[in-house]
Parts: structure tokens; sequence; C-alpha cells
């Protein structure tokens, strides 16, 4: 029996471990795959204060990784497949059959990449299809590649790939980004990257690995195929909130609702970072609601939380 059982190893995740640990909670954190999340997958911070340079996604995360066990965190991998039970004591039920029993819950499982839904994506997945630069732009060394999207995500792995590939295309649904002015200026600036405004992606094509991508315009529906060896899709985030339907309160997008201090609707159970509905999803933001959880958690089990 866990005080704190905390799903999810990403910025939110860790901070609430830390915090945790801190407190001298017995603390688990579950991770399904690796600690840190989607921060671990984008090449360059630049907006997480203390790092004037800026500093890499997988180079912070590993030292929030560290700081978390160094404290006492117990990091295990497993995925959470359901969730039962409230008050002081509540069960995880693991993929493969296992449990985890705990005294309070922290979900910070975040959020992941938003499927275009379009022919091809799912079939070319891995073989040119990504939903990471970091993790794939050094394949696509000297070739053309494509990135949907218009947010500050896609602006910034666009221009993280002008390191390796000769020419990126960026096609976005409207005639203007919607990253910041920062970005945009240095992404609209720079000779290897085109822009195919007013445009959707239909198709993506090719015979055992991506050869083009087929786009139409939003105003006449023309369709253009685009010669390219790589996508790299940004056009939003999913809730990872599966696991937890018909469980606790979700907002209309599927995040969890919570309430000022993060409890969910289920005694025990708080939610912090990108995977509750809130009006921004930064590190900065998943890092104080993880710190904010914790404490919580401690209140909770204290005996001073009496309202939810």
């Amino acid at each position: 029996m866990y005080d704190v059982a905390i799903i999810g190893a990403g910025p939110a995740g860790l901070t609430a471990g830390i915090y945790a640990a801190r407190a001298r909670l017995q603390t688990l954190l579950l991770e399904r795959t690796a600690p840190g999340g989607q921060a671990a997958t984008t090449h360059l911070i630049e907006n997480y204060p203390g790092f004037p340079e800026g500093i890499s996604g997988p180079d912070l995360m590993e030292k929030m990784a560290r700081q978390a066990e160094r404290l006492g965190v117990r990091v295990e991998l497993g995925e959470v497949v359901d969730l039962a039970g409230s008050g002081r004591k509540i069960e995880l039920q693991l993929a493969g059959g296992g449990a985890v029993s705990a005294r309070t819950v922290i979900i910070a499982t975040g959020s992941e990449p938003q499927r275009l839904g379009v022919p091809g994506e799912e079939e070319l997945r891995g073989r040119g299809v990504s939903y990471c630069a970091t993790c794939d732009g050094a394949f696509f060394t000297g070739k053309e590649v494509m990135v949907v999207g218009g947010g500050d995500t896609a602006i910034t792995e666009a221009l993280f790939l002008t390191r390796f590939a000769s020419q990126v295309t960026v096609v976005h649904r409207r005639d203007a980004l919607r990253a910041t002015k920062v970005l945009q200026e240095e992404t609209l600036a720079h000779p290897r990257i085109r822009f195919i405004w007013n445009a959707v992606v239909r198709r993506i094509e090719g015979e055992g690995k991506v050869q083009q991508v087929t786009v139409a315009s939003t105003i006449d529906g023309k369709e253009t195929a685009v010669p390219v060896e790589g996508v790299f899709i940004y056009i939003g985030m999913r809730p990872n909130t599966g696991f937890v339907s018909g469980r606790l309160e979700l907002d209309e997008a599927g995040y969890i609702r919570t309430d000022a201090r993060l409890h969910t609707s289920l005694q025990g159970v708080l939610a912090a970072g990108d995977v509750r509905a809130t009006a921004l999803r930064q590190i900065v933001t998943a890092v104080a609601d993880g710190a904010l959880a914790a404490v919580e958690a401690e209140r909770y089990l204290a005996g001073h939380v009496k309202e939810w």
C-alpha cells in the first residue's frame, strides 16, 4: 500500500514525485514507456526558466528523473488500464494482470499527438510518417520532408528538421501561422523552409515508405501531389484518459476536470499537467501542477482536506 501512486513520468509526474518524496510519503511512479513524456521528444526548450541558452528536452527530463530517484521515488514500468475505489484505498489495474494499491493517486498521463486520420498514415507510420522530429529527424538527412501544422510545436520542429533535410515544406490549413512571433519570424526567413498555405493533407502515399503526400486546397479543393520522404505531423494533442473514462468527470475533449486544487471527481484522486482541463499546457505549468498535486495529496492524507 503506497501513500501516493503517480501515473505518468512526464514533467508533472516527476515533479509530483519529487515533492511527495520530500514529504516522506511512500511514492510509486508508474510509466508505460520511458520517463520524460512529450517533453523528452522536444529538441530544444527555450522557455523553461533557469536555462538562458535553452536546454534539450531529453536533457531536462533526464535531470528531473534523476532527481526524483535520488530522493527515493520508486519508478516502475507499467501501464494502468483501470482505476477503482475511493477514499483511502484506490486500486490500479495494470496491463498484464498486476495491481497496485495506494491511499492517493495523481494522474499525470499527459497527452499524445493527434492523428490526421487520412489514408496511408497508419500504414506508413515508422516508414516516413512520424510525430517526433527529435527522434527521427536524422533519418532524413539530405531528403525532402513535410511538416503538417502551424502552432509552436510544428514550427519549432520544422526549424529543427532543417539541420538534416534538404527542404522542409510546412502545410497549414490557414493563411497565417499560430506560432509565437519569434518562431514565425525565424521560420519565414529560413531559406530551406517553404509553405503551402490554406491546404490539408488528403493522402500519404508510397510503396513500403513515404514517397509523396497529396494535399488539397481549402479554398477550391484542388489537389496537389508533393514528393517527400518524410511527414511530421503536429496538429494538436489528445489526452491519455481512456483508462479513466466512466470513472472520472471529463470535459468534452476528454481532459480530466479538476477543482482549483487539482482534485478530481473521485475522492483521493488528483490530476496534474496536460491531462487535465486547463487554459495553458506548457512544461512550466505541468511542473507547477505536479508540485500542487503532491502537496494536496499530503494534506489529504493528513486529514486537512474536508471538501471535494
